[in-house]
């Protein structure tokens, strides 16, 4: 275990998870770590205010590996509530890679999907449930999850849930698991409604409140593409690959699903050897690709933010953020891949319409502002499909909505602008057209008889 940063020994974790976060990448622990990781295992309620990109997930993920140690049972011990499936996917991501030494068992519970899988899972057996509140509540309704055996309860994000309308559920859910047991609440910002909330959900809380700082290496040019839609985005990328000064590049994507989607893309169109790398890859599989790309073999890596932190490779000429991390702090990690020992690299960032918002508050922690380029003119930009359109409008409003709770979204707006200007015709009465003819030919004849 020589490798593993001293300073995260000190907390006594366990082998599996000291090997975990050595593998992980993780240099020291972040303040939010510092603060609250040791009061999370001396069994504290704790409230976090922290904003996304500090290490807050980790902050709380290990810690709740390390009370759970082991499988055991068939019933949920340990309980994390997020507002959105993205965020309920990304500690995902977290739990995946920090317990992958250890046979714990957990369940992703979200809507949108149907609920057959996750029932399924459920009843294999289950140490940790992450979930909205709303699928939570819906399962537990049909009696799909027993709630007896929680200890440990988790609310991420909590300001969020709160814009979101979540919390006639959240009130749910607190009546029916146990009232022994330790609550961790995490939340960018310490309002109103959220101290309102941390006084019913904990019960002495040790409070941490931490603030983002980054900063990006000097030998880094950093530049932005605002992109209307994926498509376009796929099209940017390939013309850059093709471009003889991105000699050896990694490409960044948010999810497991976006990488899998642009590597199979390259493939296709024969842009070389090319490995890809996230969570649910073995591990085998993942240092055989990085020492593929180390030694020159493979060109172009594709990777989520989770399997390729702490990747130390020299002579990286490019990094390319297909998406924008949400987890900001994972944007200095990104670009740090290249630039490394005092080698100059360039870090390229494409940003569709509902991602400038999070790009907006890197730039923010990073203080600069990244210099922004037009789209090549032989880059095709394709019309943007209405369903990704609608995502992005939807994605837009949420962010307006949070930072507005008063803010009724441009979906609201459209529907009362259209009611107001729009009227449907008025149905014609039956007879009406014979009715007004008969009237005519009864007036004539009166004037007849008149005469």
């Amino acid at each position: 275990m020589s490798d593993t940063p001293q300073s995260f020994e000190k907390f006594k974790l366990n082998k599996q998870l000291l090997e975990a976060v050595s593998e992980a990448g993780y240099e020291k622990p972040t303040p939010i770590q510092e603060k609250a990781i040791p009061l999370i295992l001396a069994g504290n309620d704790v409230l976090g205010i922290a904003q996304t990109g500090t290490g807050k997930t980790a902050a709380y993920v290990l810690p709740l590996l390390m009370k759970a140690k082991y499988a055991q049972g068939n019933h949920p011990r340990a309980l994390i509530l997020a507002p959105t499936r993205e965020l309920v996917m990304q500690i995902e991501e977290a739990i995946i890679f920090l317990g992958k030494n250890t046979d714990l068992r957990y369940v992703c519970l979200y809507g949108g999907v149907g609920p057959k899988t996750q029932i399924e899972k459920l009843q294999e057996g289950v140490d940790i449930v992450v979930a909205t509140p709303g699928r939570f509540m819906d399962l537990y309704k049909k009696g799909e999850i027993f709630v007896r055996n929680i200890k440990t309860m988790v609310m991420d994000e909590a300001d969020k849930m709160m814009d979101m309308g979540f919390m006639p559920q959240i009130r749910a859910i607190l009546e029916v698991i146990p009232v022994k047991r330790q609550n961790l609440l995490f939340s960018a910002t310490f309002s109103g409604r959220v101290e309102k909330i941390s006084e019913e959900f904990l019960e002495f809380p040790e409070k941490v409140e931490v603030a983002l700082q980054a900063t990006t290496a000097e030998t880094i040019s950093q530049r932005k593409y605002f992109i209307p839609n994926i498509k376009t985005k796929i099209n940017l990328l390939c013309h850059l690959l093709n471009d003889e000064k991105v000699k050896r590049v990694i490409v960044f994507t948010k999810s497991r699903r976006n990488a899998e989607s642009v590597y199979n893309y390259l493939e296709r169109k024969g842009m070389g050897d090319i490995r890809v790398i996230h969570a649910n890859k073995g591990q085998n599989t993942r240092i055989n690709s990085v020492e593929d790309f180390k030694s020159g073999l493979v060109r172009i890596l594709v990777a989520t933010d989770v399997a390729a932190r702490g990747l130390d490779i020299s002579m990286v000429s490019h990094v390319i953020n297909f998406d924008v991390p949400l987890i900001y702090e994972d944007y200095v990690h990104r670009i740090g891949r290249t630039g490394r020992a005092e080698n100059e690299g360039e870090a390229i960032t494409f940003i569709n319409p509902a991602e400038g918002y999070h790009f907006e508050r890197i730039e923010e922690i990073i203080r600069m502002k990244v210099p922004e380029e037009e789209i090549p003119q032989e880059v095709e930009i394709t019309p943007t499909p209405f369903a990704e359109k609608q995502g992005y409008e939807r994605e837009i409003d949420n962010q307006k909505r949070k930072a507005d709770p008063d803010f009724k979204g441009a979906f609201h707006e459209k529907k009362s602008h259209v009611s107001s200007h729009i009227h449907k015709p008025k149905k014609p009465k039956r007879g009406n057209k014979n009715s007004k003819a008969k009237k005519n030919r009864n007036q004539m004849k009166r004037r007849n008889q008149k005469k």
